[in-house]
């Protein structure tokens, strides 16, 4: 989740802070060793944190191209059928079902990560993801049984 200019940004820190802090250690609460670490994991959870989470349009992830050379030009048709059917299915949802989903699903954000990026609760996140998904499967297997 963060980078590796992140991660020697917070290293530096750390060091920066055990110096300015040096006189607040007690050796009789733990090893140096895991002072520094408890300082490092501190500022890394702040870190994640402050990350400001990037909006994406569920229906430019659709649009992501999925080709491969592996597989065959009927393969492909099949995908692009499949990839069509679940733009329309996720285009009757909700607005923020379908972006609930698409961060779960697609991006493999957590029910916890979702209520954060989306500012709701917990609950709210998972219960968008749930019927979203139920939503979709309910379309999707409609859809075949019409075919």
């Amino acid at each position: 989740m963060v980078d590796d200019r992140a991660a020697e940004d917070i290293a530096q820190e750390a060091f920066v802070r055990a110096w300015k802090h040096a006189g607040a250690y007690d050796p009789r609460r733990g090893s140096v060793v895991g002072w520094l670490l408890t300082i490092t994991r501190n500022l890394a959870i702040d870190a994640v944190r402050v990350r400001v989470p990037v909006a994406i349009d569920p229906e430019a992830l659709l649009g992501y191209d999925t080709a491969s050379a592996a597989r065959s030009p009927g393969e492909h048709a099949e995908l692009a059928d499949d990839r069509e059917r679940l733009r329309a299915a996720l285009a009757r949802l909700p607005e923020e079902q379908s972006r609930a989903v698409v961060l779960a699903g697609l991006l493999g954000y957590t029910a916890r990560e979702v209520g954060e990026i989306e500012d709701i609760p917990l609950g709210t996140a998972k219960t968008r993801i749930r019927t979203a998904l139920l939503r979709l499967r309910a379309a999707l297997v409609s859809e075949e049984h019409t075919e």
